[in-house]
């Protein structure tokens, strides 16, 4: 490898507990840019316009973010306390409403105010702090060991496609569809990894290629709607892909466009001569990466998530040097979609792999 991936720190704590330090994402691959939170506000505002992103980071940021706050929070009583940390933890919470991590962290802190309501509160305080170092302690190791579990299902020299960022820059460290190939890197497999732009933010232009690419690993970035070509071609033997929130069924809410790309794996064939053919049902297994902290059982199938929408400016406006499509014109601009559990090869978190039919509770 050229470098070591880990040395980019998506998310920190500051040395001296007063702020969240994020690595821009909105910056990138033109500049690594730090940027110190060190108010809700601040926070928030980070979340919602992807400066932090990816389910397990924006997890992290948020239980930091809480403990940053809760530094600041002046009631001497454990009822003021309490109520102002609610307040904030509502507040952070409608930042991204799809990623279940964001909630999940956030209800993690709050268990630790309420079980704790006889102590003094500076020393929930530093309860707090120690929950979320736990929180992103647990992330880095489950990312290590979804890529372990993942790996036992790849060979060496395949062709892997992948879709948005599910790397390092959206994790604590490795990624959860990207784990696999950063392990693999290291022992020498020699993946071949296919990386979608992924419309209309480019996370998989912006992010993916830039971080596969600076430690070595061989990438081609390709657009969205090119990757039934590269499929057809026979040059895809996986498709690796995160997940935001994973319903009780195996549904899975990921970056908009990962259905499409669930649904070309499902109906080509690899014939012998490497030539994909759209003919009859197949077999490009189509694997779903991530902790078992996006599992969200009280969500019953992919009807029941709860997907983002966001600014249409996304579209018409904000990658192009002028406006790209006509005034008023109307455009529909969901963050995420939803694949079918009948779509999903297996799905694999730091705990194990589960096949059809799921039984997710096992985890």
């Amino acid at each position: 490898m050229n470098v070591d991936i880990t040395d980019l720190k998506t998310v920190r704590l500051s040395q001296d507990g007063s702020a969240v330090i994020i690595l821009d994402q909105t910056c990138l691959p033109g500049s690594e840019v730090y940027v110190s939170l060190s108010s809700a506000e601040e926070i928030w505002e980070a979340i919602y316009r992807l400066k932090v992103r990816g389910a397990p980071a924006i997890g992290i940021a948020a239980a930091y973010g809480i403990y940053v706050c809760s530094r600041q929070i002046a009631a001497n009583t454990y009822g003021g306390f309490c109520s102002e940390f609610l307040r904030i933890k509502d507040y952070l919470a409608s930042s991204r409403p799809t990623a279940v991590n964001l909630v999940a962290a956030l209800d993690r802190m709050e268990k630790v105010v309420v079980a704790h309501s006889v102590n003094p509160v500076p020393e929930i305080v530093e309860l707090l702090r120690v929950e979320a170092e736990a929180i992103r302690a647990e992330d880095a190791a489950a990312c290590r060991k979804i890529g372990e579990n993942c790996l036992s299902l790849l060979r060496p020299g395949m062709g892997i496609l992948t879709h948005c960022n599910a790397g390092h820059l959206a994790v604590s460290e490795y990624g959860t569809a990207l784990a696999p190939v950063y392990l693999g890197e290291e022992r020498g497999y020699g993946f071949k990894v296919f990386a979608d732009e992924t419309r209309p933010l480019l996370q998989g232009a912006r992010l993916t290629a830039y971080e596969l690419q600076k430690v070595g690993v061989d990438v081609t970035l390709i657009c969205d709607n090119m990757a039934s070509t590269v499929m057809r071609k026979g040059w895809v033997q996986a498709v690796v892909v995160g997940c935001d929130r994973v319903a009780a069924n195996g549904a899975v809410a990921n970056k908009i466009g990962t259905s499409g790309v669930a649904i070309l794996a499902r109906h080509y064939k690899i014939g012998t001569s490497g030539v994909a053919i759209l003919a009859r049902y197949y077999g490009i297994p189509f694997y779903v990466l991530g902790p078992t902290s996006t599992i969200d059982l009280n969500c019953p199938d992919g009807d029941s998530i709860v997907i983002e929408e966001r600014n249409p400016k996304e579209i018409t406006d904000m990658w192009y040097a002028s406006r790209m499509a006509p005034e008023g014109v109307k455009a529909y601009n969901p963050a995420f979609d939803v694949t079918p559990h009948d779509l999903i090869t297996a799905i694999i978190t730091e705990k194990g792999i589960a096949y059809p039919p799921f039984r997710l509770e096992d985890f």
